[in-house]
């Protein structure tokens, strides 16, 4: 009896949890969204001419904004205010390494010609002998790649099951294993701590063995 009441507790939480944290994102991010009205005045407010808060009324307002944005930066003159924006925010001290950080990360997720993560590999991490997930994020540049062997690429070593958090590192493109998982199912590899496996593992190579990071791989397109 107590085998089976363990079971069905333990069945119950597999199907709540995530239920449970799934809603709780969604209601952070909405009521956090939702707090973009606070930005209009009082008598602008949605409450006050529906006679009621409608919930998920900032997400709406919220996607206006930055498409609107968005709109007035891709013209010309638009361009030439953000540019100015940018060129005064480089001026200040502490504000210009701050958020000459934040913008090149940014361009680097969001723009559309960038790819921050281009293939997901296999590399010996923290010592040789233990194999962790990585990702292929380009090739050591400017005074770095001067110091480094040629044949060197820049992979991100992410953290588990935080995969915001991780190392930079710089390894010889011969260590690392070229998987056949896409970029997104290594990722939720990593984030299950290895529960939820992906169908494909290791690209075979012509011998059946794995296929090590090929040049032209490892350029990344660049």
């Amino acid at each position: 009896m107590m085998s089976s009441l363990r079971k069905w507790l333990l069945s119950g939480l597999l199907v709540l949890v995530p239920l449970i944290i799934t809603l709780s994102v969604l209601e952070w991010v909405i009521s956090t969204l939702d707090q973009t009205l606070n930005i209009l005045p009082a008598a602008w407010m949605p409450e006050r001419w529906l006679g009621w808060r409608v919930p998920g009324l900032g997400v709406l307002f919220a996607l206006a904004v930055v498409l609107s944005i968005g709109a007035f930066a891709s013209n010309f003159v638009g361009n030439k205010l953000v540019n100015w924006w940018h060129a005064l925010l480089h001026r200040i001290p502490v504000v210009r390494s701050i958020y000459s950080g934040v913008k090149q990360v940014s361009d680097t997720l969001f723009s559309e010609k960038g790819n921050a993560f281009r293939k997901a590999v296999l590399v010996q991490w923290p010592h040789e002998g233990s194999w962790t997930i990585a990702f292929l994020t380009g090739r050591p540049a400017g005074e770095v790649a001067g110091l480094l062997p040629l044949d060197c690429v820049s992979v991100y070593v992410p953290t588990t099951p935080n995969p915001t958090g991780g190392y930079f590192v710089m390894l010889r493109r011969a260590d690392c294993v070229e998987l056949a998982m896409t970029v997104d199912e290594a990722l939720t590899y990593v984030v299950s701590m290895g529960v939820i496996v992906p169908g494909s593992a290791l690209k075979p190579g012509k011998s059946g063995g794995p296929h090590f990071l090929a040049p032209h791989a490892a350029q990344g397109g660049q």
